[in-house]
Formats: C-alpha cells, sequence, structure tokens
C-alpha cells in the first residue's frame, strides 16, 4: 500500500498499537481507525459506512473486520464490503517507518465520486434499499447530477427488471421529475429520493422484462403501422403491438409515435380506470427528461425502452365498455361511441373556424345528463373547437370534481375523482404532443367519467370566496403546514390556501411549501399524481380563481391523506446527516 512519501504523515507508535490493537487518530478533521491484524497495519475510515457506527467498536477476525451495530462485515486490506447495503469503507495506505506508523490522509480516488453513486443508486435498485437510493441521490446532487442521473439509472432499471412494464414506479419517478422544479433546497433531492425508490419497489421480486425487436422494413408509413399496432392492441396481441410500436419509433418523428399510441389509448373507453392514458403520457413525459435518444451506437434506445414498456398497460387493460358502471343504467358507452363514430363530420364542420369557449361551458359539463354533456362536446368541435381546448375545459371540470369532494363519502371515493382528473389531465398534456383527431375522444372519456362522479360531490363541499387578507403569507404557508400534522383538515387546508392568495403570497412559494408537505410523507401514489398533476395545471390556469382551484384541490386531497408515519423521510433524513458527517450514536 506503498504511496508518495511526502503524501505520508506520522499518526501513531508500532509499539503502542500492537500493544492495544486498534487505535483511532484524527488527520484533516477526520477519525481514522488503525488496526494491528496479523502482523500487519491497516487503516480505515472509523466511520462505518452504513449508519456511521465507530469500527474501532467491531471486532476483526481472519482479515475482516465487523462493524459491531449492524455486523456490517469489511475486507480490511482495500475496505471491500461483503454487504451490499453497507458500502466500501476507504482505507488508506500505510508504511511503518521504524517505531512510527504513517498514513496518506487523502489519497487518491479511483473512482469519480459521480460513478461511484451512479453505480451505489444500480444497486440499491437491484436490492431495493432505502438507505443506499437515499445516499446516492444526495451524493449525485453533491457531485452535480442531481437530475439526469437519477432519473436515466432508474428508467434504465424499471424498464428492464419488471416484466409487466411501465407501472406504478415508473410513473411515480415521472411525476417527481416534473416536481423537481417546483421544490427548493433539499426537497429536489428528495423528489429524486422518492421517484428512484418507488421504482425499486414496483421491481422487487418481479421477473425481467425481455424486448421484442423491429421489423427489419423501415418503410413502412405511419398509417399502415398505426392501423397494425390498434389492431394487436385490440385483440389484445402484447407481443405484435410491440414489434409494431418499436419499428414505429424507429421510423417515425415524435409527434407521429404518439399519434398512433394515443389513437389505441383511446379505441376503448377509459382504459383501468384512466390511469392507461395517464401512465402512456408520463412515459413521453420522460422521455423530455432523459431524451427521445440515447447516448450510444443503438438506434433511439431510450424512446424504444421506455414506450415498449407500456404494451402491456393498454393490451391488458380494462375497458370500461365493459363495465356495468358504463352499460347501466344509462348506456353511456353507447353514447361515447356514437359520438366517436360522428368526429370526422363534426371536425370538418369545425375546420377554419376559431371557437371561443361560451360563458359557463365547464358548469355545462357539470350536469346531471350525460347526452347534453356530449352534445355540449359535439357542438364545440361543430364549432371548431381544438383537441387542446376542449380537453382543457374538462380537465377544469375535474378539477373542480376533486376540489368539491364530500367527505361524508367513502374514504376510498378520493380515488376517484383523482383519477378521473389525472386522466383528463393525461389527455389535455397529449394534445400538447400531437393533434391526433383521436384524442377528443379521450375529451369524450373523460367528461363521461366527470358525470359518473358527481354523487361524491353531493353536498358540494364549501370553498372558500376571494377576499382580502393582511396576514404575512410565510405565517399562511407555516399554518399549512402544520395543517398536514393533522387528521381530518380537509376544509381548512382549502381556506390556508386561498387565504394566502387573498394576502398576496407569491403562489411558487406556496407551491413549495405544498411540496414539502408531499415529499416528507410516505404519500401513497395518487397523492403524488394529484399533487404533480395539479402543479401543471396551475401553470395553464387562465385567472385567478382556476389558480386558486389548482392549489386547493390538491390541499384538500393532501390534508385528507396526511399526517402518515413518515418512515421515508426517516430514512432520508439519516442519510443526509451521514453526508454531513454527523454522528447517529453516542460520541467515538
Amino acid at each position: 500500500m506503498a504511496t508518495e512519501p511526502d503524501a505520508m504523515v506520522p499518526v501513531a507508535s508500532l509499539a503502542d498499537l500492537e500493544a492495544e490493537g486498534r487505535t483511532v487518530v484524527a488527520e484533516n478533521g477526520r477519525a481514522i481507525a488503525l488496526f494491528y491484524h496479523e502482523g500487519e497495519v491497516y487503516a480505515v475510515d472509523n466511520r462505518c459506512p452504513h449508519m456511521g457506527f465507530p469500527l474501532t467498536r467491531g471486532t476483526v477476525e481472519e482479515g475482516v473486520l465487523t462493524c459491531h451495530w449492524h455486523h456490517a462485515r469489511f475486507e480490511l486490506e482495500e475496505g471491500d464490503t461483503f454487504d451490499p447495503w453497507a458500502d466500501d469503507v476507504q482505507t488508506f495506505p500505510v508504511e511503518v517507518r521504524g517505531d512510527e506508523i504513517f498514513i496518506d490522509p487523502d489519497p487518491p480516488q479511483t473512482v469519480p465520486p459521480n460513478v461511484h453513486w451512479r453505480n451505489r443508486l444500480a444497486d440499491g435498485l437491484h436490492e431495493n434499499l432505502n438507505l443506499v437510493m437515499a445516499k446516492a441521490v444526495i451524493g449525485l446532487d453533491e457531485a452535480g447530477e442531481g437530475f439526469h442521473t437519477p432519473i436515466e439509472t432508474a428508467v434504465n432499471f424499471g424498464t428492464k427488471y419488471r416484466a409487466s412494464g411501465w407501472g406504478r414506479g415508473l410513473t411515480t419517478l415521472g411525476c417527481m421529475a416534473n416536481l423537481y422544479a417546483e421544490v427548493g433546497g433539499r426537497d429536489k433531492r428528495r423528489a429524486m429520493f422518492m421517484g428512484v425508490r418507488d421504482v425499486a419497489d414496483d421491481c422487487a421480486g418481479e421477473p425481467p422484462r425481455f424486448q421484442q425487436y423491429a421489423f427489419d422494413n423501415r418503410d413502412l408509413s405511419k398509417d399502415r403501422l398505426k392501423s397494425w399496432f390498434r389492431e394487436s392492441v385490440e385483440v389484445r396481441d402484447a407481443d405484435g403491438a410491440e414489434r409494431c410500436l418499436l419499428t414505429a419509433v424507429a421510423c417515425l418523428d415524435p409527434e407521429e409515435v404518439a399519434e398512433i399510441v394515443f389513437a389505441a389509448a383511446t379505441d376503448s373507453l377509459y382504459l383501468n380506470a384512466g390511469h392507461t392514458v395517464d401512465f402512456l403520457n408520463k412515459a413521453f413525459t420522460t422521455l423530455d427528461h432523459i431524451g427521445w435518444h440515447g447516448q450510444g451506437d443503438d438506434e433511439d434506445p431510450n424512446a424504444a425502452k421506455v414506450l415498449a414498456s407500456t404494451v402491456e398497460q393498454l393490451t391488458d387493460a380494462t375497458r370500461s365498455e365493459e363495465l356495468s358502471s358504463w352499460r347501466n343504467p344509462v348506456d353511456i358507452a353507447d353514447l361515447v361511441f356514437d359520438a366517436h363514430d360522428r368526429l370526422p363530420d363534426l371536425v370538418a364542420a369545425g375546420e377554419g373556424t376559431e371557437w371561443n369557449e361560451p360563458e359557463g361551458f365547464v358548469d355545462e359539463l357539470l350536469v346531471d345528463d350525460p347526452e347534453h354533456i356530449i352534445d355540449a362536446l359535439t357542438d364545440a368541435i361543430r364549432e371548431g373547437a381544438t383537441q387542446t381546448e376542449l380537453a382543457d375545459a374538462v380537465v377544469r371540470a375535474a378539477t373542480r370534481r376533486v376540489a368539491w369532494f364530500a367527505t361524508n363519502n367513502e374514504f376510498a371515493d378520493w380515488n376517484t375523482v383523482h383519477h378521473t382528473f389525472s386522466y383528463a389531465n393525461a389527455v389535455y398534456e397529449a394534445t400538447q404532443r400531437t393533434d391526433a383527431v383521436e384524442l377528443y375522444r379521450g375529451c369524450f372519456d373523460a367528461a363521461m367519467s366527470v358525470y359518473l362522479d358527481r354523487f361524491l360531490n353531493s353536498p358540494q363541499a364549501p370553498l372558500p370566496e376571494p377576499g382580502e387578507s393582511d396576514r404575512d403569507p410565510a405565517d399562511i404557508r407555516e399554518e399549512l403546514l402544520a395543517c398536514f400534522d393533522e387528521q381530518g383538515q380537509v376544509n381548512r387546508a382549502a381556506t390556508l390556501v386561498s387565504e394566502h392568495f387573498d394576502a398576496g403570497g407569491d403562489p411558487e412559494d406556496l407551491k413549495r411549501v405544498m411540496g414539502r408537505g408531499l415529499l416528507r410523507e410516505d404519500a401513497n401514489f395518487h397523492t403524488l399524481q394529484n399533487v404533480e398533476g395539479h402543479f401543471a395545471r396551475f401553470d395553464e390556469a387562465a385567472d385567478d380563481w382556476e389558480r386558486r382551484l389548482c392549489l386547493m384541490a390538491p390541499a384538500r386531497y393532501m390534508a385528507a391523506h396526511f399526517p402518515t408515519r413518515r418512515s421515508n423521510e426517516q430514512t432520508f433524513s439519516i442519510a443526509t446527516r451521514l453526508h454531513r458527517g454527523e454522528k447517529l450514536h453516542e460520541a467515538e
């Protein structure tokens, strides 16, 4: 373990170390453990890399150092761990000169920090180790790779090690990537930790996924591939659909691929209670973050692995036309399919016409009459409403269902209004990617789900009216966080959000505080989706009342589901303290 002579510093007497067997020395503000074992001197960082316990309080036998807190084991000479959850311990070059022991307290790093932490993140994903993933996210952020590297690493893992493909974990990752810019400080690290942790949890115990291959023919047209893909999805042929989609990725522009995917996703009604379109949208969003094209020689590897992993969301989905609730007592499915059949004529009639949304149009989508709602939508298309304009109106109606949710309903029904909102928002965001005519169908689906949710607003929950407040917005934000510490503060949370607007507070500060309230909890999947989706809607809102709704709705949802045990926050806190060099135990 020789090193450059001028880097070595004297630290201890050999005779004293032989007598004691171990000791601790301090160099450059760092505690270094010296061991005399089998006639040799060894030097390692005295802090166990797992949770910081003093390694001099451990045991050494047959060249293995064992920590006595959680029994992590290390090969003494090079510091390699036997236990992946512990990480390797830092070793220091040692020389014995006469009776003096010299060490190099600052040896050169053999692996750059960003590479080390990327590898450790992969280890944490493979083993589903929360503390390892938390440490890795913090380390990557410290190394300046706190956004792209965690997302890309988790996407590579999640698309490979879950046989059923894209699911809750990768969707959470996409939500957290979107929230990253909305939160501040350490909450950015929390967001990344939450995203990668959910990917690992979703893949735990699952068999790996084996991707199909694109067709060799690269001269296939968009229309031909679109037809093949939709037919394969219709008959639930996952392999055939995947080959068609991979070929489309290899041959077509992203906008054309999006058209193919969302056309198939709206051939049937409200797939998987809205999850399918939402998951597909998050898959495209994630590609926005990591790039459609990969860095290697393969053709479009990112888009290929991400989109191919979504196919079973289409082929295995529950189709709402198969459900009693969409057939009885009113055959809603038949109404929607009839509107689908009329779409070509409706679009042709509105071509070249600019639609001006009538006053009260959103209210028309909230009535207790599905035929009236269908007529309102078809009239809007006939008058020139674009897919984006119509989807925007429908998602505003869905936001009201969440904001008005009556707490005398069963608690699980929060999920029902949430599913409608997340589906409607996904349709709206999909219209930003493609102008596929088929996305009008998603508007009909979402509007009918809004109709089916009407009983969950009976009675309609009261919302505060805009007014004036002379309170300090910072005090209101602090009270909102405290509100999330108590169960059942649903209406109070909405009141505080509205009061923050009344007091002239910066909505971006409010979103950051709501983000903090979200990320410190063991928030469930739907709560994460709800907050991320409403934050996105806030940026699209056209007036003050809509902006208030976009933050009051998720505040009510959060308050209904908080507080939780906050076990993941405990893990993140431990990782943060270890990264700072703080002690988690009594003095060493």
